[in-house]
């Protein structure tokens, strides 16, 4: 094997410019092109892909070596940059090529188990057992490029704005967070456990009561959960916070950041301020608390009409407290028949609805699933009110609230995709005035719908011990294109108000002293108003690379079950490991 002695890269190959100059190159071959007196290898690094030339007038040993080399070999090679004679459009190198004088052999490579290209089909599961190949794939590439241009983004923003990066600690007390911990037995502690960070909540709380005003890290959390395509047991979040501000002041710097980040990264202008709906009004017009507002489809409610029509389903609903509402998916009919209108009511039975009512309008008088209950002009007047036409396909659902605007949020999302009219670009949307509880149906208990550490509307005090549903939380969420970016606060630092919190979620004195006792004893020495949030840098480059799955942006990503195929983690360990631990094994098939 070739060594590198004498020769040292000058140039990326990507990069190759300057015809008559001397360059050194180093990198994988990505294909090569033997035509007896010629040779071509495009020679591919991260930064892209430039022709290395070969003729009858190069060294014997050296042509030679060229003819040997095989796709994925590693080369170095040193040349002369000059203009190539059939030219490549497609590549940012492709006017030139280096006629190469001298070519080092680094490392020979067998053939790999798939063709490293930008385009494959692959299957996934094959290329993670062989990640390091599939990074070698351009879009992959560019994908983690660009998570690390995002990285230095956000660093060099918050550092420009008088943040101080901290680091806090990978293991932790366990604290209820909302989802299950990952757990680290100690060994010098036996029977005791480190927990991994869900998020570095409680230690920026305690920065802050330290006096460094404004904090930014960029932090590792951890969750023990099933996965999707926007999740991942472990990921980074742009955690920061900041002190004497109220919700304005955290809104304001978080909209500087995304400014800055969208033209700096793809050179796009995000217009600013970004808009804003409170948590009801996204409930009420779109079924969800992070609505994707690239398309309308909007919710809209028909109680009041349709409230002593003779349709039992609707007024059942509505005596119950409960409402009608309903959405126009228009131009739709050709695509949803009366099967594929079938399919639509399974799936919102699937997610908690009783059924799915419709009209499909095609011919000049609508289908009607619930017209044998109404008038005609009772019908007339619903399409009317929900600006229905012909050609449109209007669903409806009857139920509780907590039911029905959930259900037609998800089945505005399914509609729009099977329609394919969701627009692409970038639309950002604050969601504020969360409601500070929500009922756990399971436990009978308030549970809170943020972290316990959120401030209340001051108007909302009151209600913390007789009507906890009324209590709106200074909390907010920051949207993208549908997808929850950031989830933030203004946080309590009145001792007696926390204690009054803790006690409305029902933790008794033991339970707080034991979970949050440390946060509560901070809170006793004088605690600067503050607020921040945690932006998802791993969802943010999902988006702005145009990625389907978190796996595309992640260089080591886990699967459905948490496992990592190229490494096979997690992993069995010896018994003598176990032992320090003061751990056993259970067989669960005994």
């Amino acid at each position: 094997m070739d060594t590198m002695k004498g020769l040292k890269r000058t140039h990326y190959c990507g990069e190759v410019e300057g015809i008559g100059n001397t360059v050194v190159v180093g990198g994988y071959v990505q294909k090569i092109r033997d035509m007896g007196t010629l040779i071509f290898i495009d020679l591919r690094d991260r930064t892209g892909i430039v022709q290395l030339a070969f003729d009858d007038t190069t060294n014997r040993e050296i042509f030679e070596k060229a003819a040997g080399c095989h796709s994925e070999y590693v080369l170095m090679a040193k040349g002369v940059v000059r203009e190539r004679e059939s030219k490549n459009a497609a590549i940012k190198t492709g006017n030139i090529e280096i006629f190469v004088d001298d070519l080092r052999v680094l490392a020979k490579a067998q053939t790999p188990p798939f063709e490293i290209t930008d385009e494959t089909n692959v299957n996934e599961e094959l290329r993670l057992k062989y990640r390091y190949l599939d990074l070698r794939r351009k879009p992959l590439a560019d994908n983690i490029m660009m998570r690390s241009k995002i990285a230095k983004v956000a660093r060099d923003y918050f550092v420009d704005n008088g943040f101080i990066e901290i680091e806090t600690p990978m293991m932790m007390k366990s604290t209820p967070e909302g989802a299950r911990d990952y757990l680290v037995p100690s060994r010098v502690h036996h029977g005791k456990f480190y927990a991994l960070p869900q998020s570095p909540q409680i230690y920026k709380q305690l920065l802050m009561i330290a006096g460094f005003d404004r904090y930014i890290q960029l932090a590792r959390c951890f969750r023990d959960e099933d996965l999707r395509a926007d999740r991942q047991p472990e990921f980074t979040q742009i955690d920061l916070e900041m002190s004497f501000v109220e919700v304005e002041d955290i809104l304001s710097m978080v909209e500087g950041f995304v400014g800055t980040l969208f033209k700096e990264v793809l050179d796009k202008e995000i217009p600013l301020p970004l808009p804003r709906l409170t948590y009801r009004e996204a409930m009420e017009r779109y079924g969800s608390d992070k609505p994707d507002t690239r398309f309308g489809m909007e919710i809209q409610n028909i109680s009041d009409m349709v409230k002593d029509c003779g349709f039992g389903v609707f007024t059942s609903a509505i005596a119950a407290g409960g409402s009608v509402r309903a959405i126009v998916a228009k131009n739709a009919v050709s695509v949803y028949t009366r099967k594929e209108i079938d399919r639509l009511t399974e799936f919102v039975r699937g997610i908690g609805a009783k059924g799915l009512a419709y009209v499909r309008w095609v011919e000049d008088e609508p289908n009607c699933s619930f017209a044998k209950f109404m008038e005609k002009d009772e019908l007339d007047a619903i399409l009317s009110r929900l600006g229905a036409e012909k050609g449109d396909l209007v669903l409806f659902v009857a139920d509780k609230d907590k039911v029905v605007l959930p259900t037609l949020g998800a089945l505005r999302l399914k509609v729009a995709k099977q329609l394919d009219i969701i627009p692409e670009g970038y639309n950002f949307l604050w969601i504020t005035e969360f409601p500070f509880f929500e009922f756990n149906e399971e436990t009978g208990n308030w549970d809170a719908m943020h972290h316990p550490f959120t401030m209340p509307m001051d108007e909302c005090i009151q209600y913390l011990d007789t009507n906890p549903e009324k209590v709106i939380a200074k909390a907010y969420d920051l949207v993208l294109n549908g997808t929850e970016l950031s989830s933030g606060s203004i946080r309590i630092t009145d001792y007696e108000l926390q204690q009054r919190m803790f006690e409305a979620l029902g933790l008794t004195d033991e339970e707080i002293e034991a979970k949050f006792g440390f946060l509560v004893e901070a809170y006793k020495y004088g605690a600067a108003p503050h607020g921040g949030c945690g932006i998802g840098l791993d969802r943010l480059a999902m988006i702005m690379c145009g990625a389907d799955s978190l796996k595309d942006v992640t260089a080591f990503p886990k699967v459905q079950n948490a496992s990592e195929l190229m490494s096979s983690a997690p992993g069995p360990v010896d018994e003598a490991q176990l032992s320090e631990l003061a751990i056993s094994i259970i067989d669960e098939e005994k």
